[in-house]
């Protein structure tokens, strides 16, 4: 059997909803993508892995968006066009791609005034406390200080908390996670899928709810990944249609958008489901 890895992009909340509605209407029509031998999770992606791997129902997880959101889930105030002005004067006269991570580091770390054990336990919140499960998971991060790219697993000896929270670490919205004395942000600051960590699979479904940053200046395009890992693997790229576009409005990062995007995942889930089924099958 073909070896399979699935690839999962970050969001934020909305992202996170879409995607746990999308899986859940595939498994309900018989494709559960959780048999991956490979889940790598960037950001949103992140906790969707961690959720695949260690819980249990599908449809339990998207009953769970559609509920009420939870009392420790603060209402994030984020200004896109704001975010990108700071990132563009940070980057002015990056010499490369970790010379450009690590700006944006430096920006992380002065601009969070959220401690970082209030995140962890809104992390907590999401996933519990969970052990890292016995199925191959990877979680992202970047190094604040160097723009160093890592990728945790059960091997890494941290938690899966940690990981997860560091990967979910968004530059001046989050706190970047303390692990083993080194400050991680989000994944995202990379790639918002790096979905070429599942080079070497023969199979690789790629689902995220926005494609990124066209000609990033921090790390590889979805496309240039999709492109590498084409020349050995067949690859499958889903993204958020237009009424999930809508669904996560111009802040994602709102809790108010949870609902409308696990239901545009949903929706979507139908028109993309035997393109789905013919690829992991």
């Amino acid at each position: 059997m073909p070896s399979r890895a699935l690839v999962l992009g970050g969001g934020g909340v909305a992202g996170i909803a879409w995607e746990i509605g999308l899986l859940s209407g595939w498994a309900a029509q018989g494709v559960d993508v959780r048999d991956a031998d490979l889940v790598v999770g960037t950001s949103a992606g992140s906790i969707v892995g961690t959720l695949l791997r260690t819980r249990g129902s599908l449809e339990e997880l998207y009953e769970s968006q559609l509920g009420p959101v939870p009392a420790g889930e603060p209402r994030v105030e984020f200004d896109g066009m704001a975010m990108m002005t700071a990132f563009g004067a940070a980057l002015a006269g990056a010499s490369g791609q970790q010379d450009a991570r690590a700006r944006i580091g430096a920006l992380a770390l002065r601009s969070s005034a959220v401690p970082e054990g209030e995140r962890r336990a809104i992390i907590e919140g999401r996933i519990g406390d969970p052990e890292w499960p016995a199925e191959r998971l990877l979680v992202t991060a970047v190094d604040t200080a160097d723009g160093e790219f890592r990728a945790f697993d059960a091997s890494s000896g941290i938690r899966l908390l940690d990981a997860v929270a560091a990967s979910c670490a968004v530059p001046g919205v989050w706190p970047p996670i303390t692990i083993d004395g080194r400050r991680y942000m989000d994944g995202g600051m990379r790639s918002i899928t790096n979905a070429d960590l599942a080079e070497g699979y023969d199979q690789v479904l790629v689902v995220a709810p926005m494609s990124g940053i066209p000609n990033s200046p921090l790390g590889p395009t979805l496309d240039q990944e999709a492109e590498q890992l084409g020349t050995r693997s067949r690859v499958h790229v889903v993204l958020g249609d237009a009424d999930a576009v809508a669904a996560f409005g111009s802040n994602p990062l709102d809790p108010a958008t949870r609902v409308p995007s696990a239901r545009a995942g949903r929706a979507q889930a139908e028109g993309t489901l035997e393109a789905v089924r013919s690829f992991w099958s």
